[in-house]
């Protein structure tokens, strides 16, 4: 077996991006978009001050978390390990850019120039390449080069006709690229010979690009992982930032979707105490149907979107998508016949929606506030408070009799929901997260404070008491269920959704000198 991989030697990186502009010169990349780059460290005060030039870009992983969640299967990987993007079938929602710890993806949706509009110079234009607009691009570690070159019967890594540009153009010798499974290769040798880490190796992907980081040494003794450092000075660069994937129109999917399906639920339930509202089950069809079309609006390929159905094996996102077409058959016709059976069908495929839903999230591995497993019942129980929110102010706005016990299981809904609230909070804390997710989240804007979900649980009482006024008490209590449920999926999506940013696991020797402690910027606990 062959599987092809990238070393970076960071004693001798002098950050001085060849690499990244052999890169952009070989492939006509976009402004702005670097398949290769070269971050810049630097830790400790003076006088003992450690630097390190850190080359990136996609780690063509051993276990692609872009490749789990593709929904189109436009992300594979080649039996030499290489990940690939089909241009044709993917439809560029960007679900693989939020799922890469790395942030080795792009996507860019209008041709663009290095001057401008209507400035394109005479080499952009030759090497313009529609089929890249508005799907995900990154690093292909030069495949058509690999490939023309081992036709010939040339050796990737060694000789430079079949060996990646940012490779072959480093002017210092830091970069080497090699088979790992064979144990006489380049790269082989380097990695038995001197210490080395690979970069967010605690996520499971199995990166394939390795860093070294100290002289010969006889053995590799583990090295502790990077210290957080919450405020660090001059490293803005390589500190997480908000992702610019996913904007309000995927919010509104996970906000509507939420509610819909919620809403459908608790009204077929309801429907077991008293008459079903089938207007409140319209609408709920309405709200799922109008946040998967903020979707549609979001994705750079919207006439592919039936591809969004071709990996159920792997994907929340193509399960989500299976998961409503069921919801509105069965939904749609218990609403035009009135069959509560096709209703209860309807509730049961609209509850396996919203969990599509949490799981789209739990999946996608490059952003902290997402990936944690007690994020999963915390988004449901969101969904079926708003959901049973909204039922509420429909009850109290259209029904003369209401529905015995709304009140109560709005209630528990809220509790149950700040309950998860918490614990998914304490997780956070306990692994660490980036500084300014804590912030956006922790703040007045989060939607979840206690404050507010105390006020929603009082005016759900009253209304259970039978006392004058009852009916917008629970009309007033719906609406905050359901606005500060959304509060907090917009937030989360669009404010607190911080990537991973990048960290080194150990700075490197100089000259004469020992390697250092590295370091993970903008990160804490707490």
């Amino acid at each position: 077996m062959t599987r092809y991989a990238i070393v970076a030697d960071l004693n001798r990186c002098v950050g001085c991006q060849t690499c990244t502009a052999a890169c952009k010169h070989a492939n006509a990349t976009a402004p702005g978009v670097q398949w290769r780059k070269v971050l810049d460290f630097e830790t400790g005060e003076y006088p003992d001050v450690s630097r390190a030039f850190v080359p990136v870009g996609c780690m063509h992983c051993e276990t692609p978390s872009c490749m789990d969640v593709c929904p189109s299967t436009a992300t594979g990987q080649r039996a030499d390990g290489i990940v690939t993007i089909d241009y044709d079938i993917c439809i560029g929602c960007a679900y693989c850019a939020v799922a890469c710890p790395y942030q080795a993806r792009y996507r860019v949706d209008e041709p663009s120039a290095a001057y401008g509009v209507g400035k394109t110079m005479r080499h952009e234009a030759a090497r313009e390449d529609p089929a890249r607009l508005g799907v995900a691009q990154k690093c292909t570690m030069c495949v058509d080069v690999i490939d023309a070159g081992v036709a010939k019967g040339l050796v990737p890594g060694v000789d430079m006709g079949a060996t990646p540009v940012c490779v072959a153009s480093c002017i210092a010798g830091a970069l080497h690229m090699g088979d790992l499974d064979d144990p006489d290769s380049n790269v082989s040798q380097l990695l038995r010979e001197k210490r080395h880490f690979r970069m967010h190796e605690e996520m499971g992907n199995g990166p394939g690009f390795i860093y070294l980081y100290d002289g010969e040494i006889a053995d590799m003794t583990p090295i502790d992982p990077a210290p957080m450092v919450a405020d660090p000075v001059g490293l803005a660069a390589v500190s997480p930032k908000p992702q610019t994937s996913w904007d309000w129109r995927a919010a509104a999917n996970f906000m509507a979707g939420g509610a819909g399906t919620g809403l459908f639920a608790a009204t077929m339930l309801a429907g077991l105490f008293a008459p079903v509202i089938w207007g409140a089950a319209f609408a709920a069809l309405a709200l799922v149907g109008a946040g998967l079309f903020c979707v549609l609006l979001e994705i750079g390929r919207r006439w592919r979107f039936l591809n969004v159905f071709r990996n159920a094996r792997t994907s929340w996102m193509t399960r989500e998508a299976m998961m409503a077409v069921p919801f509105f058959a069965f939904g749609g016709l218990s609403w035009l016949t009135g069959w509560v059976v096709l209703g209860w069908l309807g509730a049961l495929f609209g509850l396996a929606f919203l969990y599509c839903q949490a799981r789209i999230l739990r999946a996608a591995k490059g952003i902290p506030a997402w990936r944690k497993p007690e994020l999963v019942p915390l988004i449901v129980s969101t969904g079926l408070a708003e959901g049973t929110g909204l039922l509420g102010v429909v009850v109290a706005t259209t029904t003369a009799t209401g529905v015995p016990g709304l009140g109560m299981a709005l209630a528990a809904l809220v509790a149950a929901r700040f309950v998860l609230w918490k614990r998914y909070r304490r997780a956070l804390g306990k692994t660490g997260a980036p500084v300014q997710t804590f912030r956006v989240l922790d703040g007045p804007r989060s939607g979840l404070i206690g404050a507010g979900q105390a006020a929603i649980l009082a005016l759900a009482g009253y209304a259970m008491l039978g006392l004058p006024l009852q009916g917008l008490a629970l009309v007033l209590a719906g609406l905050a269920a359901a606005g500060t449920g959304w509060l907090f999926k917009y937030t989360l999506i669009t404010r607190a959704a911080m990537n991973q940013g990048f960290a080194v696991e150990r700075m490197p020797a100089r000259g004469a000198g020992e390697s250092a402690p590295g370091i993970k910027p903008g990160w804490t606990t707490a």
